[in-house]
């Protein structure tokens, strides 16, 4: 120790009984800092370089941890949420659900710089299982949603432009379009506002959410259920291009509305078609 490195420099593979939970973070090159009650006592040293992305047998380092392909695939659903403009910089955030909880992204860190290490995993109560960070400042309503919506493999939520427009205007999108129904039912419900990362979120998402797969909340963003990541994306995607359908009728003139009956219809028909089929969204 000296003064200015108060803390213990721990060798990695000297501390692998000790610290074998850590060892997947160190492996990926991060140093992982060991505290005792708020206070650093140790750190350890990443076993290789930071320019170092594979291991000798050609596979990606990290690739042992638990959970490892959703983690990436949790990675890759973002990075793809921002290439097609469904979310910009560090905006939104994502989680998946695993055994005993949920793989939810971290706060604050840029999509393109995450790596499966990163990803935080947390019980529904949002507490930390594994991971080094912080969790998304949202996992109030991942939680919240993933625990009373056991059919959700996969939740995104976005600051997609139009969906984000319409929910600044406080508007939820009416039967305009067949296509609502792929958000569950007749109509994508915005929920009211309130701040980010409270319950007071979680409480107004879960109530547009009945019944609903998808939902907008007001002077925010979209907020999208899904059997996986996939079936997620694909849901996000769409409602983003109604919000902006949506927007351009409204451009025109009042939108002729489909009825009840027509929705149903909808409804019942998607039932038996594989690509929005979801019997328990009603």
């Amino acid at each position: 120790m000296s003064k200015d490195h108060p803390t213990l420099l721990v060798n990695a593979t000297e501390a692998n009984q000790r610290f074998s939970r850590l060892l997947a973070e160190s492996e990926q090159g991060h140093e992982v800092v060991i505290t005792r009650r708020g206070r650093a006592v140790a750190r350890l040293l990443p076993v290789f370089g930071g320019d170092e992305a594979e291991t000798s047998f050609g596979h990606p380092v990290g690739s042992d941890l638990p959970d490892y392909d959703k983690r990436r695939a949790l990675i890759d659903t973002c990075r793809q949420m921002n290439k097609i403009g469904l979310n910009q910089g560090a905006s939104g955030n994502a989680s998946v659900r695993v055994d005993g909880g949920l793989l939810i992204t971290p706060s604050g860190l840029d999509y393109d710089k995450t790596e499966p290490v990163d990803i935080v995993k947390i019980n529904y109560e949002g507490r930390v299982l594994r991971g080094s960070r912080n969790p998304s400042s949202e996992w109030h309503f991942h939680c919240r949603v993933m625990a009373a919506k056991p059919e959700a493999g996969a939740l995104l939520h976005t600051h997609s432009i139009n969906a984000t427009t319409l929910a600044c205007l406080g508007r939820s999108i009416p039967p305009f379009h067949y296509m609502v129904a792929v958000a569950g039912g007749r109509d994508i419900r915005c929920a009211p506002y309130a701040t980010f990362g409270t319950e007071k979120l979680a409480d107004a998402v879960l109530t547009a959410l009945d019944g609903r797969l998808a939902c907008l909340m007001a002077n925010h963003g979209m907020l999208v259920m899904g059997r996986d990541l996939e079936d997620a994306l694909k849901r996000a995607v769409e409602i983003e291009t109604l919000a902006a359908q949506y927007l351009k009728a409204l451009a025109v003139g009042k939108p002729q509305l489909l009825t009840v009956g027509d929705m149903d219809v909808v409804l019942e028909k998607f039932k038996s078609y594989s690509a929005w089929a979801n019997p328990k969204a009603r």
